[in-house]
């Protein structure tokens, strides 16, 4: 059965000054894909994620979204999308638990809208860990995890927004290469996702 073409790129391009990070980009991700863009450092692919999540403009070029052409001038835009992203350096609270983290900003609420439903937070956080296989303690604090875990809770706050894509840059990064290989296990496990990931790894050549 064909898949649909959720994301194409034609002739993307991105100059800083005196760097052209990107040049004339051909890319296709169609829905249900695992793909994986492996380069040195400074080949491009954390320019190319930003691009693709709204945090940098690209300066020549098209991106199409299912089909229809897109602006992506913001990180909002990208959400509105269905686009998440998981940046190298974790965008995590360590003060609070793994509940906290994965829906900040988008707890449940008493009436009043005051204070948190920790129970309904929790409740959330357990299911959602289940889908996903991960052994993560929903009160436990997230400064106080390897990071490793760490990096599960930012791929589970990725997909609590139920978006299309899931873009990651540089996940392995901070991994030794048994994290990595666990963390390859778990994206391959995902079979109803869409994921793009950048990494200078090359067990991704291996296994994703």
């Amino acid at each position: 059965m064909a898949t649909a073409q959720l994301l194409s790129l034609t002739g993307v391009s991105k100059v800083f000054p005196g760097v052209k990070a990107l040049d004339n980009v051909q890319f296709d991700l169609n829905e249900g894909e695992v793909h994986a863009i492996v380069g040195e450092n400074g080949a491009g692919k954390s320019t190319l994620m930003k691009i693709l999540s709204g945090i940098y403009k690209k300066d020549a070029g098209d991106i199409k979204y299912r089909g229809q052409s897109v602006e992506i001038p913001n990180p909002f835009e990208a959400q509105r999308l269905g686009i998440s992203i998981i940046h190298q350096e974790l965008n995590l609270m360590p003060h609070l638990t793994v509940a906290e983290n994965i829906f900040i900003g988008r707890e449940d609420r008493f009436p009043g809208g005051v204070f948190l439903d920790n129970k309904k937070l929790v409740e959330a956080a357990v299911a959602l860990l289940a889908e996903l296989g991960l052994a993560l303690n929903p009160n436990d604090i997230v400064g106080e995890l390897t990071i490793a875990k760490q990096q599960m809770v930012e791929i589970a706050k990725a997909v609590s927004y139920r978006g299309s894509v899931i873009i990651m840059d540089e996940p392995t990064s901070s991994l030794d290469d048994t994290s990595t290989n666990k963390l390859i296990e778990l994206i391959n496990s995902m079979k109803d996702k869409t994921i793009l990931s950048a990494s200078h790894n090359s067990l991704w050549l291996q296994n994703a």
